[in-house]
């Protein structure tokens, strides 16, 4: 990673102790030193199901916001599964294969929708998946993963804890191979495969977006949990090739739920900063630690982090579903960071710091489908 750095780690504006708001707009400058491959998406077309999700248009809820327009990308119609994570998790398997063909098992732990979509691969493949979840998953998500075939076990412990035990359950065993979407020292390749997979998703949004004419986004709202989607992001929106085309950067947003927000606290600190967690119906999102590759490129390059409530999720996974979205909590966290920056006291002072013109074209990653 090379280019223009931030020029001081946590040295944003902040909205003072308790608030859940940071911003840096210098970050848009920053130029990543690689372009993002193309080879994912060629991959990911030769899988049976595969199309692009629909990316709606909803002119609505952008003339409320006063913005130009509002689009939103509709992961829960990948596959069918209903989540965008099978994207990283098909990907990083493909790979990791070709280097250990003599894998007996896929292990990962999940807040739902990565480990639905390792079992999916597990169950291509021909390959028993083991899989750990903290109890405070919803059971139907714990179901879920269940009915792809996987051997589901439910820990007491939070999402980190349940990382914790498929580390050491896979160790032992030269035959198992971990797919976990958080990486630290030691064991970084496979997420950083897994961050290569969801290059895909952005791929189509280019094409669709402009497809349907418009302009280069503005904002790109991005779900976190520990950063792996933000990290990919932030790889493709601050690659020189999107700069080479004359495109203005678009700013990113990292949404958190309130209870669980260890990005927002770590570009606070100017470090990764674990964070206690604590119940949240942004369950995919309820993670305590960034992962160790995410970080530096969220550092550099992500302009700015906002945490919410699951009150205000609830009201806009409700405003979504009556414009036609079916969004599950995890999903419905980027349209709700939209809002809750947009809006409300200091919303022109955020949109300064957004770069937002009264014509800007936002985009909401809406990650999930409905949990029922």
């Amino acid at each position: 990673m090379s280019g223009e750095m931030r020029p001081e780690p946590g040295a944003g504006t902040d909205t003072g102790p308790g608030m859940d708001w940071y911003a840096d707009p210098a970050v848009r400058a920053w130029v990543t030193d690689a372009a993002p491959s193309g080879a994912p998406a060629e991959y990911h077309r030769t899988l049976p199901g595969y199309a692009p999700t629909p990316l709606v248009e909803v002119s609505a809820l952008a003339a409320a916001l006063g913005v130009g327009r509002l689009f939103v990308k509709d992961e829960s119609k990948r596959f069918d599964l209903g989540a965008f994570k099978v994207l990283g998790a098909s990907w990083a398997v493909e790979q990791a294969l070709a280097a250990r063909p003599a894998t007996d098992e896929l292990v990962t732990a999940t807040d739902g929708n990565h480990g639905r979509g390792v079992a999916r691969v597990a169950r291509l493949r021909g390959l028993p998946a083991t899989v750990f979840m903290p109890g405070t998953v919803p059971p139907i998500v714990i179901e879920r993963v269940r009915a792809e075939g996987a051997s589901v076990h439910v820990l007491a412990g939070d999402y980190d804890a349940a990382v914790a035990t498929a580390r050491d359950h896979a160790a032992p065993r030269p035959g198992a191979l971990l797919v976990q979407d958080t990486a630290w020292p030691g064991y970084e390749q496979v997420p950083a495969w897994i961050v290569e997979g969801y290059e895909t998703l952005f791929a189509e949004l280019d094409a669709q977006l402009a497809a349907a004419g418009a302009r280069h986004p503005s904002l790109i709202a991005v779900p976190v949990g520990v950063g792996s989607l933000a990290q990919a992001a932030v790889a493709h929106y601050r690659a020189p090739d999107w700069r080479a085309a004359g495109r203005a950067a678009p700013a990113l947003l990292s949404v958190e739920p309130d209870s669980a927000a260890c990005v927002l606290a770590s570009l606070r600190a100017g470090a990764a900063a674990p964070v206690p967690t604590a119940g949240t119906i942004m369950n995919g999102l309820n993670c305590g630690t960034p992962s160790t590759i995410a970080w530096p490129l969220i550092a550099a390059g992500m302009d700015a982090a906002i945490a919410v409530t699951d009150a205000a999720c609830r009201s806009a996974m409700a405003e979504l579903g009556a414009h036609g979205i079916g969004s599950g909590p995890s999903g419905a966290a980027s349209y709700t960071g939209i809002v809750a920056a947009l809006t409300g006291a200091g919303a022109e002072a955020r949109r300064s710091e957004l770069g937002l013109a009264p014509d800007a074209t936002v985009v909401a990653l809406s990650t999930e489908g409905p949990l029922v």
